[in-house]
């Protein structure tokens, strides 16, 4: 009881605190404040350690938001994870986790910010590896040392800081637009991004971290770990307008958007897909953030947020209830099965999709109209409408598969929708999946935005969803496709399904050859040459040397009388000469 009694008391205090920035943001909002408060922590002989933080209403936006999510996973876990043993210690590193987000959200001097990334990259790797076998350590593993990339970068760049006068680079970024040299800051500061938010080449690492409990899915995926980088680059957006690095983040992040959309539509595996999404979600953000609305990027940060958490939270639940089979194949039926549980599912991956008024629409609508209204290349409008269509493609094969049919589970372990916990936390989250995505735009643009586009290019959005939805429905009709057509083109599916072969050239292309080289150097060198004129060497010639004197001092008496006579004819011999 007092690990339930530890989850109530976080929810409380989460909840409270949560509340509590929502309306300090609200007012930081209406009267436009903004504060930055230094706390010196220690000084000697006038070398002062000062900790800043940065207090405005984006930062206290979403912090209230984290720590809502993380508040209602808290409380999701209660049952989720009711039979572990551990259940303290899980908890502990999810509010080590929140922590280390807050750290990072209110910084704008960029050591602390590697305080907090830090200590994401850390407790992350934590939580992959809890339940332990090996595919979680080598989830884990790789987790880890893709962060780690990151992480090098930001120490690269604090050490360029080091020709201004402080670590604050909010005060430098108007300085660092103008001088050409610190557009040096600028790319370590998109490569340590791009890590954390696995945008192409360090994406195999999201879809890996699947391997954590499920409530932490929900945490990471929605607003911490993965958000991290794209709220680093929401502050340092400046950077990105005046040279080259916002059209290679550009490209970067819309084939990121496309291929996570394509690999999702061949994935079976329930929270594989919902990560894909999530990566594809990531280049959406990361895109119009380089092409230089911040606001936007940050709006649909937060309303991704609100139906990921959902659309994790509801996998759970589903995953729970079929003893912990994840394959999509082996599910169908559920409506009947777990109506609520559904119903959440439902309204969630509408919310991806951009089904009208609900939480999703308002950002990736406004982004879409945007796109369509700038000035942007054929080949990066394409990437925008293109991935859109695919999200709509995979969230209706996962419903398709998995919601409607017939169940094709074993009945052997009836469903249901008994887990009142996990519902709770999940109704908390499907209201903000429905009217969070109104209020929040109703908030940060208080003035109606007109965009005056012609009938073909406003309503190009709609008929791309559209005709995602029929294709989601296509894929997921298994008749149709009875032949297995995909095994014509075996080659184009396995690239399209494996990420663009990204998860073997991070894992077994990075490994394969240092491992083989360490191979053949043992076996030529430390078992081989070495050992035989080395340590195998002495050890034989030792022993040999030892049982001939062993011999020598057996109390043989002829022996002794031989080296004693030896002896007297060198004594002589010395004498003589």
């Amino acid at each position: 009881m007092k690990y339930i009694s530890i989850c109530n008391i976080s929810f409380l205090f989460l909840m409270f605190i949560s509340f509590s920035l929502f309306s300090f943001s609200l007012n930081f909002l209406l009267t436009d404040l903004c504060y930055f408060i230094e706390w010196e922590v220690l000084s000697i002989n006038s070398s002062a350690i000062v900790m800043t933080l940065l207090l405005d209403w984006m930062s206290l936006m979403f912090m209230s938001l984290v720590l809502f999510i993380s508040a209602l996973v808290i409380f999701y876990s209660k049952e989720y994870m009711m039979g572990d043993m551990n259940l303290g210690r899980f908890i502990m590193l999810v509010l080590m986790f929140v922590l280390s987000m807050m750290f990072l959200i209110i910084s704008p001097n960029l050591i602390s910010i590697l305080l907090g990334w830090d200590g994401l990259g850390l407790v992350s790797y934590c939580l992959v590896i809890y339940f332990q076998n090996i595919k979680s350590y080598n989830a884990g593993m790789l987790t880890a040392l893709s962060n780690r990339i990151g992480d090098v970068a930001l120490l690269l760049a604090i050490a360029w800081m080091l020709n201004y006068g402080s670590w604050n680079y909010i005060f430098y970024l108007e300085f660092m637009k103008t001088d050409m040299e610190m557009t040096i800051i600028g790319g370590l500061v998109v490569l340590a991004a791009m890590t954390k938010s696995a945008q192409i080449p360090f994406s195999s690492w999201l879809p890996a971290a699947m391997a954590a409990p499920t409530p932490v899915s929900a945490l990471v995926h929605s607003s911490t770990l993965v958000t991290a980088g794209v709220y680093l680059l929401i502050r340092f957006n400046s950077l990105l307008l005046e040279n080259w690095l916002g059209s290679a983040l550009l490209l970067v992040s819309g084939l990121t958007m496309f291929m996570a959309g394509l690999g999702a539509n061949f994935e079976f595996d329930l929270k594989k897909i919902i990560a894909l999404s999530t990566l594809s979600q990531l280049g959406l953000m990361m895109s119009i953030l380089a092409m230089g609305f911040p606001k936007l990027a940050y709006f649909h940060l937060l309303t991704h947020a609100m139906f990921k958490a959902l659309l994790f939270m509801c996998a759970g639940a589903v995953i729970h209830n079929m003893k912990n089979s994840q394959d999509i194949r082996f599910m169908g039926g559920l409506i009947s099965q777990m109506p609520l549980t559904s119903t959440c599912l439902n309204v969630a991956n509408l919310a991806l999709c951009g089904m009208p008024f609900l939480a999703g629409f308002y950002s990736k609508d406004l982004i879409l109209e945007v796109v369509s209204l700038s000035y942007i290349n054929m080949f990066s409008f394409f990437l925008f409408f293109f991935s859109t269509g695919l999200t709509v493609c995979y969230s209706f094969r996962l419903v398709y598969y998995s919601l409607t049919g017939n169940f094709n589970s074993n009945s052997l372990h009836p469903l249901n929708d008994e887990g009142w916990v996990m519902i709770r936390g999940m109704l908390g989250l499907l209201f903000l999946a429905v009217v969070g995505g109104s209020m929040l735009s109703w908030l940060m643009f208080p003035t109606p935005v007109m965009i005056c586009l012609s009938p073909e290019l406003k309503s190009l959005t709609l008929f791309v969803c559209i005709l995602g939805g029929l294709f989601g429905y296509l894929i997921s009709n298994v008749s149709f496709f009875f032949m297995n057509k995909s095994l014509l083109a075996y080659l184009v599916s396995v690239f399209s399904g494996s990420m663009w072969f990204m998860p073997f050239l991070s894992t077994l292309g990075s490994v394969k050859f240092p491992l083989l080289m360490g191979f053949n150097t043992l076996k030529s060198f430390d078992q081989g040459w070495s050992e035989y004129f080395g340590g195998q060497m002495m050890y034989n010639s030792l022993k040999n040397y030892a049982g001939l004197l062993q011999v020598l001092q057996n109390n043989n008496l002829k022996i002794y009388l031989m080296t004693f006579f030896l002896w007297i004819m060198v004594l002589i011999g010395l004498m003589i000469f």
